[in-house]
């Protein structure tokens, strides 16, 4: 049976950029509370906690948010044949069992990983191979 992980789906470009400026916040609050923990001084975290760290944390949280659905390979077959001219994008091999995917609906694209054994590992890939074709081009 098909499980949903994460929450964001934007719909088009537009709403990309709406949910990426909306983790933005929330990214700056885990950098600090990071840097906290980590116990840096105001100068280290002056001199460390640069604008590219927290649009890093920002990329991040966003693409750790993206909606996927993770089932066995014919469920993802399934998921293939309800959307016959979207363009696929598969990563891994046929030969498992076991497949994640993501729809990026302003790409008309599906974007896959198969695995064996490891979803939260599949997913983790997953989400970094999506954003890094589709919504980080978008942004």
């Amino acid at each position: 049976m098909t499980e949903t992980r994460g929450v964001l789906a934007p719909e088009t470009e537009s709403e990309v950029r709406e949910r990426f400026e909306g983790v933005g916040p929330a990214a700056q609050t885990v950098t600090r509370e990071v840097a906290r923990a980590m116990e840096l001084s105001k100068e280290e975290y002056e001199e460390r906690v640069t604008g590219e760290v927290v649009g890093a944390a920002r990329e991040a949280m966003f693409a750790s948010l993206l909606q996927v659905e993770v089932g066995d390979y014919e469920e993802f077959e399934a998921a293939k044949a309800d959307r016959p001219d979207v363009d696929v994008r598969e990563n891994g091999s046929s030969e498992v069992e076991n497949a994640a995917w993501h729809y990026v609906p302003f790409a008309d694209a599906l974007v896959a990983t198969t695995f064996q054994n490891e979803p939260d590992a599949a997913v983790a890939t997953l989400r970094r191979i999506a954003f890094s074709e589709f919504y980080e081009p978008a942004l």
